[in-house]
């Protein structure tokens, strides 16, 4: 008979499976800054490798479905941070971090990727200026990819809304810092493409570090720019920040404000252009009256001429009265169309975010990446978050987290 011991023991598959359901149940998705040692990729696209510090090391596995999404190259040595989840490796009875994301730490790291990538990229052809195509000059449907509740969206509302108030706006908010940012971005073009009404494109964001632009230097993001059938004006950061999305985009602007006033005309200035359209219409006429007059003044006797002469002016009185009346209607279209602008602003008004939170409703943020917290689930205690209201803002720290 078996001594009772021996009946109660584990084999070491069942302590392994054990381990692992506790590892993956007890931490969800972590963020781990460490050195990059023994990079290595598999003919299969999937990596392995070692992150460590001066006191301990951490087995790391990366798949290809994410590996191919990583826009440099990880070099051992190199001081990167990873996202992923802990799990056990039970044929070596070894703990190790899945790997879900992975990014340069450092502005040094950060700038090498840039150039890495770039340099792929543009020897695919994918800067190459005769790939790029013109911004339609008179869009009546703009789409925009952005913060929903950002400065940028605000920027462009108000200078759409001065120059030409007709325009039709198709805003699809998205998340542009962090880790889903470059995922988010990429769906957005991807629907406003599908929806086909957008005529041009504006895709940006306000300005700031490298870190905070570095959604818009992600492969997926400038391929996704790249691809679009709708042309795409990048409009990412100010004056001097240029990201990768910069140079895949047809038409770069230096910001959102600038992008908006470079696809939409003024008022001022579709009146002007009408008025010289029909100008030079009047002026041709004119000219072609003039000419056939001259012709058959040389062709015919006086008595001819003189009637000839008398159904030319009576032709030209015709064109004054013409005139008139193509402009009218000129006033007529731009006063209708200045009105329903003013309608559909007002409708926009009332769906506004800024709106609901005049009503006393407020966002939840993360305080680190500026993303909308909507589960408890995504803080932990202590974590720093800030609530947007209609008038400033409020910082805190998460004290306890129900549900």
């Amino acid at each position: 008979m078996q001594p009772t011991e021996f009946q109660s023991a584990l084999t070491v598959s069942e302590i392994t499976a054990r381990i692992k359901q506790l590892i993956d149940t007890s931490f969800g998705v972590v963020w781990i800054v460490g050195e990059v040692s023994n990079f290595r990729r598999q003919p299969s696209g999937h990596c392995y490798f070692t992150l460590r510090d001066a006191e301990a090391q951490l087995q790391c596995v990366m798949w290809r479905a994410t590996a191919v999404r990583v826009s440099f190259t990880p070099q051992d040595g190199m001081q990167v941070l990873a996202r992923g989840t802990l799990s056990v490796y039970e044929a070596r009875g070894q703990y190790q971090l899945v790997v879900g994301y992975l990014q340069p730490a450092g502005i040094g790291a950060l700038q090498q990727a840039f150039e890495e990538l770039k340099a792929k990229l543009a020897a695919e052809g994918l800067f190459d200026p005769l790939r790029k195509r013109p911004i339609p000059e008179w869009p009546s449907v703009v789409g925009i990819v952005t913060s929903g509740t950002g400065a940028a969206v605000r920027d462009i509302i108000t200078v759409v809304s001065r120059r030409m108030p007709t325009t039709r706006l198709i805003i699809r908010p998205t998340v542009v810092q962090g880790a889903e940012a470059a995922q988010d971005i990429v769906a957005a073009i991807g629907e406003l493409n599908k929806h086909g009404e957008a005529q041009v494109l504006i895709v940006g964001r306000g300005g700031g570090s490298l870190e905070d632009l570095w959604a818009f230097n992600e492969e997926p993001v400038v391929r996704a720019i790249a691809a679009s059938k709708i042309p795409v004006i990048s409009a990412v950061g100010h004056e001097i920040d240029f990201t990768l999305a910069d140079f895949a985009a047809d038409v770069r602007a230096p910001t959102p404000s600038a992008a908006a006033e470079m696809v939409v005309p003024s008022v001022q200035e579709t009146r002007n252009h009408v008025v010289a359209l029909h100008r030079e219409l009047v002026s041709r006429l004119n000219e072609r009256i003039q000419e056939a007059a001259d012709r058959l003044r040389d062709a015919w006797n006086p008595e001819v001429v003189r009637r000839l002469r008398d159904r030319v002016d009576r032709s030209s009185q015709d064109i004054d009265r013409l005139t008139e009346i193509v402009g009218r209607k000129a006033e007529r279209i731009v006063a209708h169309r200045v009105g329903r602008f003013r309608e559909l602003t007002a409708r926009l008004d009332a769906l506004s975010p800024l709106k609901i939170l005049s009503r006393g409703y407020a966002v939840c943020e993360h305080d680190t990446n500026g993303q909308v917290i909507t589960d408890a689930r995504q803080v932990n205690e202590r974590d720093r978050f800030r609530v947007r209201l209609r008038h400033g803002i409020i910082l805190g720290i998460v004290e306890a987290r129900l549900g």
